[in-house]
């Protein structure tokens, strides 16, 4: 049967496929436009499987805050150009939006499955990579902060009091993760494996070093704990020099703002989000 030019370009219109393949599932399925799309989206989710194995090392993170929650979603995908297109923005966007309306926690099938009509326009391998809800108490408050590339950000939520100066202490903090980006967010939480490990290192740079030779072994061994302790302010949040004020941790800063306002503050959360960590 003829297919018209008109059909070809209404089927692409509603697929974003391209024109040949377009008349080609004209011509497969009689001119029938709805049996056209399915075969178009068939064909193109059986591409998708092939294209599973591809690196996705692209994409986008996307946050808003909800009343008392904010809501993290990362999709990832190919190339860059996909992930600044207005598709891509759209439907990160439209993410969030069912998040939030339906009260999900974690990724979904329906998360996939939003997914699939874009990843089959655009032929690239796709994921949604994260779905995360943080939680802000009655008497928390809480920031985030996605860096210009949308591919960094951070989330913190202070407990301990609800004042504007303490919202914009919890943004700040934001700005801090983001530039700073640590690996922890205090000591309690670096693995002892990990110390174990760095101390290892430190000892056989000193057993190298001419200058430590002679020392005592109990005055290495101070010097061997200071490196350590240095090396965990450097990456733990709350012992590292505070981005708006560098003469103060973001401990002694967080003492500060709850002094200042009559609260005695502390963090439920600080989280890092870096595109495909």
């Amino acid at each position: 049967m003829e297919i018209k030019a008109a059909d070809v370009k209404a089927l692409r219109d509603r697929t974003g496929a391209g024109m040949m393949d377009c008349k080609k599932a004209l011509v497969e399925c009689n001119g029938n436009q709805d049996e056209a799309e399915k075969y178009l989206k068939e064909k193109g989710l059986a591409a998708m499987a092939k294209r599973a194995e591809r690196a996705t090392t692209e994409g986008r993170l996307f946050v808003r805050q909800e009343g008392n929650k904010i809501i993290v979603v990362e999709l990832t995908c190919e190339t860059d150009f996909v992930a600044k297109g207005t598709d891509f923005v759209e439907l990160g966007e439209k993410m969030l939006d069912v998040t939030i309306e339906k009260g999900y926690t974690e990724i979904t099938d329906e998360h996939k499955k939003m997914l699939e009509d874009l990843a089959v326009k655009t032929r690239e391998n796709m994921n949604v990579a994260k779905v995360e809800v943080i939680e802000i108490a009655d008497d928390s408050c809480g920031a985030f902060y996605v860096h210009s590339d949308k591919k960094t950000g951070a989330v913190v939520v202070v407990k301990g009091s609800t004042a504007d100066a303490v919202k914009t202490f919890a943004y700040d903090c934001c700005l801090h993760i983001a530039a700073f980006t640590p690996s922890y967010t205090s000591k309690k939480d670096v693995p002892q494996s990990y110390i174990d490990e760095q101390a290892d290192i430190f000892k056989a740079q000193m057993d190298q070093d001419e200058k430590m030779a002679g020392k005592p072994d109990n005055v290495k061994q101070g010097i061997l704990q200071g490196k350590v302790n240095k090396h965990l302010a450097e990456i733990c949040f709350e012992d590292q020099m505070f981005v708006k004020d560098d003469k103060k941790t973001v401990t002694a800063k967080l003492a500060e703002v709850g002094k200042e306002n009559g609260a005695t503050l502390s963090f439920a959360s600080a989280k890092l989000y870096v595109l495909g960590k």
